[in-house]
């Protein structure tokens, strides 16, 4: 049976390394990008040059940022309470925070979470850069925003260990039932959790 081209099948083959597109995904984009004009093959590939060459990390909150920047947009504003700090694994997840309009602090990315079985460790993530961020003492309040995995919860345990009296209140973000979820539907973990942030009303 005959195979794709060569030069196909190499894109068809670099689509499917990208998280969320199978093969058949990945066949639809090489497809499509095979008879779309010339012009959107040249605004994909300048757009994939520029990503790489127009983005670097924040030196402070390890955010990305415009390269050539001192400090990304946030750290770098003077309307941000610098006593609040939010820490999170990766960048997009300051997008959907920023995207509440409900957290007017400081942000720290980590890049990642503790996961011993598949090799990192607190070296290989923004721990360090974290820990003296907090001891320099201007911060009061640092929220650990994981996400609610096993590596995620681990990684919140670590952090609260290892800040424990630096001097900052440690919080941890709610969890429980969705908004608009009905219990029957409520895994057991999650009917605990709700459980245990129950509020007053």
């Amino acid at each position: 049976m005959a195979g794709l081209p060569e030069p196909l099948q190499d894109l068809v083959d670099a689509f499917s390394r990208l998280p969320g597109i199978g093969p058949k995904t990945a066949s639809r984009l090489a497809f499509y990008l095979l008879n779309a004009p010339d012009e959107v093959s040249r605004n994909l590939s300048g757009a994939l040059q520029g990503l790489k060459a127009g983005i670097t990390l924040c030196p402070e909150c390890f955010n990305i940022t415009l390269a050539g920047r001192e400090r990304c947009e946030i750290c770098s504003s003077d309307r941000r309470d610098r006593a609040s700090l939010c820490v999170v694994e990766k960048p997009l997840d300051v997008l959907v925070l920023e995207k509440t309009g409900a957290f007017a602090g400081l942000y720290h990315v980590l890049h990642g979470v503790l996961s011993p079985i598949e090799g990192i460790g607190p070296q290989d993530l923004r721990i360090r850069e974290l820990l003296e961020r907090v001891r320099a003492g201007q911060i009061r309040e640092v929220i650990l925003a994981t996400n609610p995995s096993m590596e995620g919860d681990a990684t919140a345990q670590y952090l609260q260990k290892q800040l424990a009296g630096s001097g900052a209140r440690v919080t941890r973000l709610a969890r429980g039932l969705p908004v608009g979820g009905e219990l029957e539907y409520a895994d057991q973990n999650t009917l605990l959790r709700a459980l245990a942030g129950r509020q007053e009303l």
